[in-house]
């Protein structure tokens, strides 16, 4: 069964990793798909994968923090697709991994307006095109919310104000008939992450496999999470199955923080 056909979603950050997973998985659901990210050749990439899975697709090369370009976007997804029924903001950009109480306010400011003003951004140039649609909001948010460690200070902050973010948005958008809901991820065993592994078993001598083993080790299913299984959880929430959830946070993390 498709869960979203006939549906068409605008992904955020969708050029690879989690963005590409996402909307390669809405494609297989039925969904037409709209990309914005800031890198063309990824976007072309996945704008290819998608038609041939027989979906309709368009990318518009897209930094989120400036608003020129955000109205390109959603225009091109409106006049090229019909509407939008799901806006999924997958778009990040890493905070300083600093204290707080050292980190760059300059630096932390620039992070911030990728990773919560961004968001709040498109999602207000789409609320009229939601309301119509009875349509959903997804935030990719990250289980740093569920954990204070001294290094991800500006990260959790981040993370923190989109969480709240969603839960206002909810309430406000949802006398208009629009969802707004979050997931948050831990670690994602994907492209990026496996790198980081090479990399810390390169600094400490053993293997790739001995540093999975050990962070799969602090989840209960004893693995990390892949990048399909966030995005099976983001058709979840924008589909009808969901249709009476919203204001939620569902974590994917295989058991490694309780919620």
């Amino acid at each position: 069964m498709e869960r979203l056909a006939g549906k068409t979603a605008l992904v955020t950050g969708g050029g690879r990793g989690i963005g590409r997973g996402i909307a390669l998985e809405f494609a297989r659901e039925g969904a037409d798909v709209a990309l914005g990210a800031r890198t063309e050749s990824y976007l072309e990439e996945v704008h290819g994968e998608i038609e041939a899975l027989g979906r309709r697709a368009v990318h518009v090369r897209t930094d989120i923090t400036d608003q020129a370009q955000c109205d390109a976007l959603v225009h091109a997804t409106v006049d090229t697709l019909g509407g939008v029924d799901v806006l999924v903001h997958n778009a990040f950009a890493i905070p300083p991994m600093k204290p707080l109480t050292t980190l760059d306010e300059d630096a932390l400011r620039t992070s911030n307006e990728t990773n919560v003003l961004a968001p709040l951004r498109l999602t207000r140039l789409l609320a009229d095109a939601l309301a119509e649609s009875h349509g959903s909001v997804v935030f990719v948010n990250s289980a740093v919310v569920h954990h204070s460690r001294v290094e991800f200070g500006g990260y959790k902050l981040a993370k923190g104000a989109l969480l709240h973010m969603a839960s206002s948005l909810a309430t406000e958008l949802g006398a208009r008939g629009v969802r707004v809901n979050t997931v948050a991820p831990g670690w994602i065993y994907e492209n990026v992450q496996k790198a980081y592994f090479d990399w810390l078993a390169s600094e400490r001598g053993v293997t790739h496999q001995d540093v999975y083993e050990e962070i799969a080790a602090t989840t209960d299913l004893r693995r990390l999470p892949l990048p399909e299984e966030v995005a099976n959880a983001i058709v979840f929430l924008a589909s009808d199955l969901a249709s009476a959830v919203t204001g939620q946070c569902l974590d994917v993390n295989c058991g490694e923080f309780h919620n």
